[in-house]
């Protein structure tokens, strides 16, 4: 099946995906590790290999190289991912989320000892058209694991940009928007009890829609 996205240079997009039959990608933290440890390895023009090859040190230098995608927001839960990307060369986000995928894969699949598919099919992905869904789409993806109220055991294992942005370390075309930490925190947290609240109304909508139905 042919990708309904095209990707372009300059242009951003939202990158999202979750385990096979809804089941758990993430089971420790040295999994959440390993995967952002893949995040940083393979998000270069020029290929590294197994990252069981590379030191945690080598890691360092492969970022300030020419990177495929640059990574504006990211959240890692347990069964699910979501990345706003850039792509800086063609092809770029196919080859960085191939190689993150199989790599993470092989990880898991080899500590897990299982086979198969870890993820649902290929990634899904929206093409982001204007700054304001930008901005609201920035909140959904660093609150993402606030978005479905994860429990505690649950949010020990989520990994996401949101204190990046909340220490203003990361310049990107979200933080350059605003002043400071704080004030981009203020936004992001309104924005997410706006979608917690759409959320909840779908799903009231979805209860009462299913009730129709068996009446």
């Amino acid at each position: 099946m042919a990708r309904k996205t095209i990707f372009s240079n300059g242009e951003f997009y939202h990158i999202y995906n979750r385990g096979v039959d809804k089941r758990d990608i993430v089971l420790s933290s040295r999994d959440s590790e390993r995967f952002l440890q893949g995040m940083i390895g393979f998000n270069t023009i020029e290929p590294i290999g197994s990252l069981y090859e590379n030191s945690f040190n080598s890691l360092g230098s492969l970022a300030s190289k020419s990177g495929l995608v640059n990574i504006v927001a990211y959240c890692l839960n347990p069964n699910h991912y979501h990345f706003l990307v850039e792509q800086l060369v063609d092809r770029g986000i196919e080859k960085f989320m191939h190689r993150l995928g199989t790599g993470y894969t092989k990880y898991f699949n080899l500590v897990s000892k299982r086979t198969g598919s870890l993820f649902q099919g290929p990634f899904k992905s929206i093409h982001i058209e204007d700054n304001e869904y930008l901005l609201h789409l920035s909140a959904y993806v660093n609150l993402n694991n606030r978005v479905h109220q994860l429990g505690r055991l649950a949010s020990k294992l989520v990994r996401s940009s949101w204190q990046t942005y909340l220490d203003f370390s990361q310049k990107n075309i979200v933080t350059e928007q605003f002043s400071s930490g704080g004030e981009y925190q203020d936004f992001a947290l309104e924005a997410l009890e706006s979608i917690v609240e759409r959320r909840q109304e779908e799903k009231e909508l979805a209860s009462l829609l299913l009730e129709d139905l068996e009446a």
